[in-house]
């Protein structure tokens, strides 16, 4: 069984923050032995802890339960830099600005890397007035569809949600758009540069 919460990070994040395992024992309301336990792996914190833990260790519980402190570079929020995650339980879209731990029904989300198009990926981009109307001619079956369109400006994201047996087509303001990513449910994140 994988340990959902790993002692060398409760370990490092401990000690990053000056903190003794009494210290984090006492915010916890558990004994020093108890954190011991967890820091060597002879034992996991209850569910009901992850939440408290991950204050005390100034992290959120994502970034407890991958393992994986996030550093955001993104300080400026450029929407150019925005990050895509899909659960592949629901289907569920997140966007983030920049890098974030992600998790969808306690799956952890990696963030999906955009890939040009390729032949079967082609966007058709036409500007129609003030809107640019974005299709593309991807099979829409319950196995096989585009899942969504997302148009990336400087300062803001329109995502446009597709479905299976639907046509893969959307609409977006124009408002200086500079990418349209789409994705594949079987082959990933396309983007298509304007």
């Amino acid at each position: 069984m994988n340990q959902y919460v790993t002692g060398a990070m409760i370990r490092a994040l401990r000690e990053q923050h000056g903190l003794t395992q009494l210290q984090l024992a006492g915010a916890l309301m558990v004994s020093d032995k108890t954190v011991s336990k967890w820091e060597t792996g002879k034992g996991y914190p209850d569910i009901t802890l992850l939440e408290p833990l991950a204050k005390a260790l100034n992290v959120s519980v994502a970034e407890l339960l991958t393992g994986k402190p996030v550093a955001n570079v993104n300080l400026s929020a450029n929407m150019l830099r925005s990050h895509f995650y899909v659960c592949p339980v629901c289907g569920n879209i997140i966007h983030s600005m920049g890098a974030a731990p992600m998790c969808c029904h306690g799956v952890s989300l990696p963030p999906l890397e955009a890939e040009p198009e390729d032949e079967t990926h082609t966007l058709t981009v036409e500007a129609v007035e003030d809107e640019f109307f974005v299709s593309c001619a991807h099979e829409m079956t319950k196995q096989h569809y585009l899942s969504f369109f997302a148009a990336v400006s400087t300062d803001r994201v329109q995502i446009v949600k597709l479905y299976p047996e639907g046509n893969a087509e959307a609409r977006f303001k124009r408002n200086m758009v500079k990418r349209i990513y789409f994705y594949c449910n079987r082959d990933g994140l396309f983007v298509h540069k304007l």
